[in-house]
């Protein structure tokens, strides 16, 4: 084989390698296997609102993470379908879905990490932390080096009424940490709780398994990619 005939075939093995390797790598563009949630859906059911608040001000670092260019909610195929499970079977009792995260790319972890790393900054410990000491963030769970979310099967979500899309008390804001945020916890009202169960159970039904810290966290029990960490940048 010539030198010509070598150089054509070693530029096919690595265009073919490439293409094997797109749902691992850190493109910026979506990755085979994932879907906008906001066109998942059709107009049999009411759509599922979103809340991007890691692409604004307001979370818990005070200012838009890594990754989340644009307000969009992006998870796997096989959350997306599930899902969509969930909202056919809320929609019938008047409420439905609001979806604050799903799929995080791993430098949006990364964001996290350096942010809990400087404990001068808290910006928006009142809003998000206000009886959780900054520097036990990461101790206690409620930071971490690696993230469920950035495998594209977790969701962060909440129930509203339908009619005027108000969320349902949960007794607790997304995205709060502190114990009160707990599904275990005692210290919510009865109707609180409920409204709490009532998410649940449906996601529990509709193939999800809960977070015992977060009552807004839920993640696919046959999640397609159960090792792999994706960080391609949402646009």
């Amino acid at each position: 084989m010539d030198a010509f005939l070598k150089k054509i075939l070693l530029i096919f093995l690595l265009i073919l390698i490439q293409s094997c390797n797109a749902d691992y790598d850190a493109s910026p563009l979506m990755a085979k296997g994932f879907v906008d949630i906001s066109s998942f859906s059709d107009d049999s059911i009411p759509a599922i609102e979103i809340e991007v608040r890691y692409h604004t001000n307001n979370n818990f670092v005070g200012k838009p993470i890594e990754g989340y260019d644009t307000a969009k909610i992006i998870m796997t195929f096989d959350a997306a379908l599930a899902i969509r499970k969930v909202q056919e079977e809320l929609v019938s009792n008047g409420i439905g879905l609001k979806i604050f995260d799903a799929y995080r790319p791993q430098r949006a972890v990364d964001h996290f990490m350096r942010w809990a790393a400087d404990l001068n900054d808290e910006v928006m410990k009142n809003q998000y932390y206000p009886n959780v000491e900054k520097a036990n963030l990461f101790r206690d769970g409620y930071i971490s080096e690696r993230s469920g979310h950035s495998r594209g099967s977790t969701v962060d979500l909440t129930l509203i009424e339908l009619d005027h899309g108000e969320e349902l008390d949960m007794g607790s804001p997304w995205d709060y940490f502190d114990p009160i945020s707990w599904p275990s916890s005692n210290l919510v009202s009865v109707e609180q709780k409920e409204n709490r169960n009532i998410l649940r159970d449906v996601m529990l039904k509709n193939g999800f398994r809960p977070l015992p810290e977060e009552w807004w966290h839920f993640t696919l029990e046959n999640e397609p990619y159960q090792e792999t960490y994706f960080d391609f940048v949402i646009k």
